[in-house]
């Protein structure tokens, strides 16, 4: 069983999204899978850059991007992979830049524009979405981020497998919010939900590798 995680923060070390990635991957490895953590902000690559070889009717090979960088390898790899977990901060309401370029990368070129549309990517294989984000639970709908991780659970679970979602609500984004202009949020309670729920999260985290090491991650919202 091998599991690759993508971090799509730009924050590498000991933050949110990375925090998530590698208790989940510890929880693969709990129960004897292979890991691999890819940080994202690590490569030059690009995302799609239209130019259809992927959908030549005399390609070489079905379900490969004709980019060549260092996102290249990574997406060879995924092939081979038997779970997959992107992670990515919400910025501007989606996913980061570099994960949206992973998706596009990732996705597109195992796109068949067929009658209904349909995947070259050679078998199902569970994966999971980690979400982290600044604004609390209850404010999701209002701000329409529902429908931005619906749309790409759909896209991800039609390419690959069945998807999971694990949102972490209303994180910090600083150790001290005294040194930026944050008068936008209750420092305090920043602070406090960090200390009491976020290791919750990181349980959750965890559960979810395991889970899909075990073949039996299930659909959540």
């Amino acid at each position: 069983m091998k599991i690759m995680a993508f971090n799509g923060s730009p924050r590498k070390k000991n933050w949110n999204t990375v925090t998530l990635l590698e208790h989940a991957l510890q929880g693969a490895a709990s129960v004897g899978a292979e890991t691999e953590l890819v940080q994202l902000y690590d490569l030059d690559f690009s995302g799609c850059i239209s130019c259809f070889s992927c959908k030549k009717r005399n390609r070489k090979a079905d379900g490969v991007c004709a980019v060549q960088d260092d996102l290249t390898d990574v997406l060879d790899r995924v092939r081979q992979a038997d779970a997959l977990i992107i992670g990515s901060p919400v910025y501007y309401g989606c996913e980061s830049a570099a994960t949206r370029a992973l998706l596009e990368r990732l996705c597109f070129p195992y796109l068949v524009y067929a009658k209904p549309p349909r995947t070259l990517f050679p078998r199902r294989i569970n994966i999971a979405m980690v979400y982290t984000m600044n604004v609390p639970e209850g404010m999701i709908p209002t701000v329409g981020y529902d429908h931005v991780f619906a749309r790409t659970k759909m896209t991800l679970a039609m390419h690959f497998g069945a998807c999971e979602v694990l949102l972490a609500t209303d994180t910090r984004q600083y150790t001290d919010y005294d040194r930026y202009e944050a008068d936008l949020f209750d420092k305090q309670a920043k602070y406090a939900r960090h200390a009491e729920v976020f290791p919750e999260d990181c349980r959750r985290a965890h559960a979810l590798g395991v889970r899909l090491a075990a073949g039996t991650a299930a659909e959540q919202a």
